[in-house]
C-alpha cells in the first residue's frame, strides 16, 4: 500500500506527524504538504506563481516535500510531479480543529482529499475536535483504523470520507457514527485596531451557529463522543431546487429578448 500525506496545517504541524507515526508500519508514505499554515483556504490552488518545493528533513531522515502552495496544490503537484507512482490512498490530516458543519467548505484539510477524489485516488480527510490539548493517540488509532478499512473496502467514485474525532481519550470514546453534514454557519465579530500609522485593521473572530436540530449530524457525533464517518461529494449542485427554476428555462431565448426590446422601446 502507498499512501500520499498532506494537510493544511503545513509540513511541521504536529498532527501530520502524528499521522505519519501512526501509518508508516502500515505502508509506504509520501508527504506533500504546505511549507507553512493554510487553514481555510478551501480548495484554491496556484496559477499565476511558480509552484516552489524544498526537502524537509527531520532526524537527519528525509521527511517529505514542503510546497509554497496550498494544499490542493500540493496534491496536484505530488500526483503530477513528486511521487514515483500514484499512490493507492489521499490521506489528509491529522487536522487541529474540527471539520464538521459548514467548516467542510472552508477546509483546506478537507480540499486536499477532494482533490485527490477530483484526480481519480480515493482520499480521507482526518480531523481532531479540539484546538488545545490534543488527544492525538486517539486521532492516530483511528487514522489507522479507517487505513485498514479503506484498503479492505474501499470508496464509491467521487466520494473522500471525513472523519471527525472526538478529543477524548481512546478508553472513552462510544463508537462510530456515520453522519450527514450538518447545517452550520459562523457569526463572524470584527475587532477594530489602528496599526501604528493609524491605518485600521480588523481581526476576525465567531462562533459556529446550527441552522437545524443537529440530528445525525457530524456535530452532534462529536457532541456525543463518537467519531464522524461522513461521505462527501464534490457535486454542489442543490438537485432540491431544480424543480423551482423550471419556469426561468426561457428566461434567455433570442425571441424572447427580442419581445421585450421592443415593448422597451
Amino acid at each position: 500500500m502507498r499512501l500520499l500525506l498532506s494537510n493544511d496545517d503545513g509540513i511541521h504541524a504536529p498532527g501530520l506527524a502524528a499521522l505519519h507515526e501512526a501509518l508508516r508500519d502500515m505502508a509506504e508514505v509520501h508527504i506533500v504538504a504546505p511549507e507553512y499554515e493554510r487553514s481555510a483556504v478551501g480548495h484554491a490552488i496556484t496559477i499565476y506563481d511558480p509552484l516552489k518545493t524544498k526537502k524537509v528533513y527531520k532526524d537527519g531522515a528525509f521527511f517529505g516535500y514542503a510546497v509554497d502552495g496550498t494544499p490542493a496544490d500540493c496534491v496536484k503537484l505530488a500526483l503530477g510531479a513528486l511521487l514515483p507512482e500514484p499512490p493507492d490512498f489521499v490521506i489528509s490530516g491529522i487536522n487541529l480543529g474540527p471539520n464538521a458543519g459548514i467548516s467542510v467548505l472552508y477546509s483546506g484539510t478537507v480540499s486536499a482529499a477532494t482533490e485527490g477524489t477530483i484526480l481519480g485516488i480515493p482520499s480521507m480527510a482526518i480531523s481532531l475536535a479540539t484546538f488545545k490539548d490534543p488527544v492525538w493517540d486517539t486521532a492516530k488509532r483511528v487514522a489507522r483504523e479507517m487505513v485498514a478499512r479503506l484498503q479492505s473496502d474501499g470508496l464509491p467514485q467521487e466520494t473522500l470520507l471525513n472523519v471527525n474525532v472526538p478529543n477524548i481519550p481512546l478508553d472513552q470514546l462510544q463508537g462510530t457514527r456515520i453522519t450527514r453534514m450538518g447545517r452550520s454557519r459562523y457569526i463572524e465579530t470584527f475587532e477594530r485596531r489602528t496599526d501604528p500609522r493609524g491605518r485600521a485593521y480588523y481581526w476576525m473572530d465567531g462562533e459556529m451557529a446550527l441552522l437545524e436540530d443537529p440530528v445525525d449530524t457530524d456535530l452532534q457525533a462529536l457532541e456525543d463522543g463518537y467519531v464522524s464517518l461522513t461521505p462527501l461529494g464534490f457535486d454542489l449542485t442543490r438537485h432540491a431546487a431544480l424543480p423551482h427554476f423550471e419556469k426561468w428555462r426561457d428566461a434567455v431565448h433570442p425571441d424572447s429578448l427580442d419581445e421585450k426590446d421592443q415593448v422597451a422601446s
